[in-house]
């Protein structure tokens, strides 16, 4: 667990504001943390990281004894069972289970301790695999998620129906936010079962010091929008003070900056200073073609926001992932 007093754009409030972010080491958590601790000290705000060392949050008892320690008036919920395409094809049921058993023990003790206000973060995939383009906030139980994921997509729709339920029932605060593909420094460089940069990131990397070819499983063609990890920390922190409907609000830059994997295959590999072969193997399944993902939404609340270019997000992580090859988890 990391605590700390920290800043806030938000005025001062009294009694002191608590935020515990579940999940607060990964990828995303790093990245809040970095950017709140950017604003300066705060003595009214004080931010709690929890990791997976401080319990199993899919025990009840042990996520209701962390809220009795830290007694936070908000919360960010970034714990989840996660994982690539090719986890999720083969442990449907343990993704399934576990996101619902973490999901459920975090929003009851969020309701049973009176938070202010809860944050969850889902994810593109859930929404239907059929469907129109962009995909919006009003088409999430459309229909099916893509039977790759489904056991993942399902579990974190839970979480957007509870959210409601809630609200509707008790007057809760929750609602979430649905994120199209993060990446960035500390993410899980994981090659069997990671996500898209990260796994290409730790790819190339070794290519580069084995000088052998750099493989990309499926033919390249599928479509994606990437989040800068740094992008999503100021837009979660902007949620958790500014908006405060239940409808889930998706993160992610605009429609125009979707670009497929074998682009981004290839953005790794200049940032890297790889030189040599880049192989598309056609042997491995390519996943959902496209999810594209409308942020009219978010351009009407904040339509001002600046996202990191791809190139220089890109370059930051590989920059991170070298500097930091020993310790990155992997």
């Amino acid at each position: 667990t990391t605590r700390f007093a920290m800043a806030s754009a938000a005025p001062t409030a009294t009694p002191q504001r608590v935020v515990m972010v579940t999940g607060g080491t990964g990828l995303v958590g790093s990245a809040i943390k970095a950017y709140v601790e950017s604003l300066g000290p705060n003595p009214n705000e004080r931010w709690i990281f929890l990791d997976a060392v401080d319990g199993d949050l899919r025990q009840m008892s042990v996520t209701r004894g962390l809220f009795e320690r830290h007694h936070p008036t908000h919360v960010i919920h970034l714990a989840a069972r996660v994982g690539g395409l090719f986890d999720n094809m083969r442990d449907k049921v343990g993704f399934w289970r576990d996101n619902i058993m973490i999901n459920d023990t975090v929003l009851q003790c969020a309701h049973d301790f009176h938070v202010q206000k809860c944050v969850s973060c889902l994810s593109t995939c859930v929404f239907p695999d059929k469907t129109t383009y962009p995909i919006d906030e009003t088409m999430l139980h459309n229909g099916p998620p893509h039977f790759s994921n489904e056991g993942y997509a399902y579990s974190k729709r839970m979480v957007e129906m509870l959210n409601r339920l809630y609200h509707e029932q008790f007057g809760d605060n929750f609602t979430a936010v649905i994120p199209t593909n993060i990446f960035g420094p500390n993410d899980n460089y994981y090659i069997e079962g990671g996500h898209v940069i990260p796994g290409l990131i730790h790819k190339c990397y070794l290519a580069k010091k084995n000088h052998t070819d750099f493989v990309i499983w499926g033919d390249g063609s599928p479509l994606r929008q990437f989040i800068y990890s740094m992008d999503m920390a100021k837009l979660f922190h902007w949620v958790l003070y500014n908006y405060s409907d239940p409808s889930p609000v998706i993160l992610s830059v605009d429609e125009t900056d979707e670009v497929s994997i074998g682009d981004v295959a290839r953005e790794v590999a200049r940032a890297m200073h790889f030189e040599g072969n880049i192989v598309f193997d056609t042997t491995k399944a390519n996943g959902q073609f496209r999810k594209t993902a409308s942020n009219a939404k978010l351009r009407r609340l904040l339509p001002d926001f600046h996202f990191t270019p791809l190139r220089d997000a890109i370059q930051a992580s590989v920059d991170w992932f070298v500097a930091n090859y020993d310790r990155a988890r992997k």
